[in-house]
């Protein structure tokens, strides 16, 4: 079997926490970077909560975020999250600077939480 583990980075995307709102993650720089995936991780849904996630992206990392366009986004995660759950969003956009966001339509909170998960740019020849 192959050895994932040693050509994988992975970094804190929006730490694990009962949502109540809507709420941006950690910025992602993607310098040195030849693949990004999130993964999320779901825990109780509180009061018919109707959250979801999207992907953003910036050139600065500070100013200018627009939601990714959706043929830029590989994801399994539907519009409304459910409890107890994992979904991976990958991202094939251009930008330096990548984030999670989740989004609120209605209800009261979800535990949720999610990490990075980066596959350095290969050299040729390597």
């Amino acid at each position: 079997m192959r050895d994932l583990y040693s050509n994988i980075t992975s970094l804190p995307a929006l730490a694990p926490a009962v949502q109540t709102a809507a709420a941006q993650g950690a910025t992602i720089d993607t310098l040195g970077a030849g693949r990004l995936a999130f993964v999320v991780n779901t825990g109780a849904v509180a009061g018919d909560g109707n959250f979801g996630v999207k992907l953003q992206e910036s050139d600065t990392g500070s100013t200018g975020w627009t939601d990714v366009a959706a043929d830029q986004v590989d994801s399994t995660a539907p519009a409304t999250l459910a409890a107890n759950s994992s979904y991976r969003l990958g991202y094939r956009g251009w930008k330096r600077y990548v984030r999670l966001a989740t989004t609120k339509a209605s209800g009261t909170s979800i535990a949720a939480g999610a990490v990075a998960v980066i596959v350095p740019q290969t050299r040729p020849g390597a």
